[in-house]
């Protein structure tokens, strides 16, 4: 395994972002590991963490100047985590949020931040995604942008798991709207650092044993 991939699995064990037991994903699928960015509750853990999407950013988008879109709630931090960890690379891009209600008084709308114009680049950065339900509520409330395209996608973990088919969530995402999805690590890269450790020796098999029904 490359040494960044278990420096991320390990960051985020200890942050308690990841997690092993019984969980509900927002598919509804009942999952035997849990990923939650709302665990990042320091400020070093989510200046942590903006640097490693920060770095996954540079390395697959390179030095374009998307504006980052975090969907409310947990999107939110990472957005801002990403653009300062970008900020420190020399990349200076805006971002923005949506609220969960529309504001109908002072600025009104439901975005916050730097709303993209016709013709600006999107960038999607999200905790995780299961059967790629979350990115597809996201792409339902960017439509109301004229002219504004989203050009990837960034989530910390690819579950490797089925989407509306058979082929993987991140994959049937990048086919449906035109744009890659990328991840720090895989599910596979947890499992192979799971293994060096016996004492987890029974979330490895209860994460297999998942993976033999929703793998991709």
């Amino acid at each position: 395994m490359q040494s960044y991939k278990r420096e991320f699995i390990t960051f985020l064990e200890n942050a308690g972002v990841l997690k092993f037991g019984d969980f509900t994903a927002k598919s509804g699928r009942k999952i035997p590991y849990f990923i939650n960015a709302g665990e990042i509750k320091t400020g070093d853990q989510i200046a942590k963490l903006g640097e490693f999407y920060a770095k996954s950013y540079l390395d697959k988008v390179g030095n374009k100047r998307a504006v980052l879109y975090g969907p409310a709630y947990k999107g939110i931090s990472i957005a801002v985590a990403t653009s300062i960890g970008l900020s420190k690379s020399g990349l200076d891009v805006p971002f923005f949020f949506n609220r969960k209600e529309a504001k109908d008084h002072g600025e009104g709308g439901i975005f916050v931040g730097c709303k993209p114009t016709e013709g600006e680049e999107i960038v999607i950065v999200e905790d995780v995604i299961t059967a790629g339900t979350a990115i597809r509520e996201s792409m339902e409330i960017l439509s109301s942008l004229d002219g504004a395209k989203v050009i990837a996608t960034f989530v910390m973990v690819d579950r490797k798991e089925k989407g509306k088919g058979t082929k993987s969530a991140m994959a049937e995402v990048g086919e449906e709207f035109g744009f890659p999805v990328y991840s720090v690590v895989d599910v596979y890269d947890i499992i192979e650092y799971l293994e060096e450790n016996p004492a987890h020796a029974d979330d490895v098999a209860r994460i297999k044993n998942y993976l033999t029904v929703w793998g991709a």
